[in-house]
């Protein structure tokens, strides 16, 4: 279902190579390109995304790929983004994630994880859009604190930080499918 947007969208055929690949990519898992389109207005901040964020931050990151998943796989839940579940559910199984732990993250305390990642999956409740007042209480930084480094989460909350800004952006701007338990629904 293609979401309505206000932004106009360029063309396939006007979008850079790249962002020609992403459409296509885009098409076949979700018969959609409406963000890759409206991206096209401005390119260098897709390509940043793209190469800075996801290759050099994400990707690049000290932190175990699977956690990594595990958190971003999370947040999608929480926000209920149909395009994102999708994308991150390919993703996390791709890393290695058992569709058993997939199927567990609404219950994550009693699922298949380990403390790190329970402790990540915490940290992921308390940066989801959907909790304003979320922050880190002393109970949860000492829950955090023997599976990582003050850099580390300095890391995990700037990757949390931005999937959550994005998430809020492509909402804000009717970029993608939303699911029904979506609370950002108009």
């Amino acid at each position: 279902m293609k979401p309505d947007t206000y932004l106009s969208r360029i063309p396939r055929e006007k979008l850079n190579a790249s962002m020609q690949s992403a459409f296509d990519r885009s098409i076949s898992m979700h018969e959609d390109a409406t963000f890759v389109e409206v991206m096209g207005h401005a390119p260098a901040i897709y390509e940043w995304y793209q190469n800075d964020f996801y290759k050099k931050l994400f990707y690049g990151s000290t932190l175990p790929i699977t956690l990594l998943e595990i958190v971003r796989l999370r947040l999608a839940n929480i926000h209920g983004c149909a395009f994102c579940n999708r994308n991150n559910t390919a993703a996390a199984i791709q890393a290695g994630i058992s569709q058993t732990q997939i199927d567990a993250l609404a219950d994550y305390e009693s699922g298949p994880f380990t403390a790190s990642e329970k402790a990540a999956l915490a940290l992921a409740d308390e940066m989801a859009l959907t909790n304003p007042k979320g922050h880190i209480s002393a109970s949860l930084y000492a829950r955090l604190k023997p599976h990582f480094t003050d850099g580390e989460l300095v890391e995990l909350g700037v990757l949390m930080a931005v999937l959550c800004g994005m998430a809020k952006m492509i909402f804000a701007f009717d970029l993608v499918e939303k699911e029904e338990t979506c609370p950002f629904l108009p």
